[in-house]
């Protein structure tokens, strides 16, 4: 199969990709052409049908996996397909594991890590919290493992919340062992909840976008509303726990200009925010390195905005 990240300007293809999205447009001089985005596990394909009344368009609709043959040309700096035929595949034909993004890790082995912190928090209170939507919440449970933990910024991909997840926990636990001052507990049950929202804010695969509610809340807003209702149906659960709780979720982007409705006011919300920072950001530049495993440490990659620099391979050593 050739994946999009292989693609080159002046190549004519034959491949099977799934349809994301498909669009109607008019040139300036009003011709009737179509926008289309293909998609496979390596990434995203702008594409165009200048004739789609042409004999060789078949119907096919979005996430309908699409056979197309065209020629690859790169447009102001991007890579695009100008589609000369087209004809809809059937999801029996193909192999979803192509077009999906998904984590490299085992996603079953890292949620029984990640339900041994669960059994490691001792707090009765924060305890009944994560069991009730981990445990008892099987529907919840099996949405977190496959979701994504984000549309394109980083782990954006099957399993990839719960990757995120597991990091962010492992650093928090090291954090705990460390620093003494912190409340292992809290510092533990908000990591293991801080993205929860995320279940409902991101659709699920193949979409992967952001949901009505989500453009509408956002993921902290949402994952404070969620542990609200719980811990609102546990019996003579203390404000106070409820609220520091609360709080390390809506503080744990660090900054308001950063979505974060609090800024960090516990030490605990502070130490989630620098881990879920680092996992963020490490892995925003692990997939920037990998994307462009070919180049060489001597080329600079170009400007993050996320990183807000500009990246380049470290050289090896020999």
């Amino acid at each position: 199969m050739r994946y999009i990240e292989t693609l080159r300007e002046g190549e004519r293809i034959q491949e099977t990709y799934l349809c994301r999205q498909r669009t109607t447009a008019m040139t300036k001089t009003g011709k009737e052409y179509e926008n289309v985005i293909l998609q496979d596990k390596t990434g995203s394909l702008d594409a165009k049908i200048w004739d789609p009344h042409s004999m060789g368009i078949d119907e096919f609709d979005a996430l309908d996996y699409v056979e197309v043959n065209g020629d690859v040309t790169v447009f102001n700096g991007q890579t695009q397909l100008s589609i000369k035929r087209a004809r809809k595949i059937s999801e029996t034909d193909v192999d979803p594991t192509n077009y999906l993004p998904c984590t490299n890790k085992n996603i079953d082995e890292m949620m029984m890590e990640l339900t041994k912190f669960i059994a490691g928090v001792n707090n009765p209170y924060y305890k009944q919290v994560l069991t009730k939507l981990f445990i008892d919440n099987t529907e919840f449970a099996e949405a977190f493992k496959k979701h994504s933990a984000a549309k394109s910024v980083h782990h954006g991909f099957i399993g990839g919340l719960l990757e995120h997840t597991l990091s962010v926990a492992k650093m928090c636990d090291f954090f705990a062992k460390q620093y003494p001052i912190l409340n292992r507990d809290l510092l533990m049950t908000s990591a293991i909840c801080h993205d929860i929202g995320k279940v409902y804010e991101l659709s699920d695969f193949p979409m992967n976008d952001y949901t009505d509610a989500g453009q509408l809340l956002g993921h902290i807003v949402m994952g404070s509303e969620m542990l609200g209702k719980i811990m609102d149906s546990i019996p003579d659960f203390p404000t106070k726990l409820k609220n520091e709780l609360k709080h390390c979720i809506l503080a744990h982007h660090g900054e308001l200009e950063y979505g974060s409705p609090k800024k960090p006011a516990l030490i605990e919300a502070m130490a989630l925010n620098l881990a879920d920072n680092a996992d963020a950001k490490i892995e925003t530049m692990t997939e920037l390195l990998n994307s462009n495993s070919s180049a060489s440490s001597d080329q600079w990659l170009g400007y993050n905005r996320l990183l807000e620099t500009n990246v380049r391979k470290t050289s090896e050593l020999k």
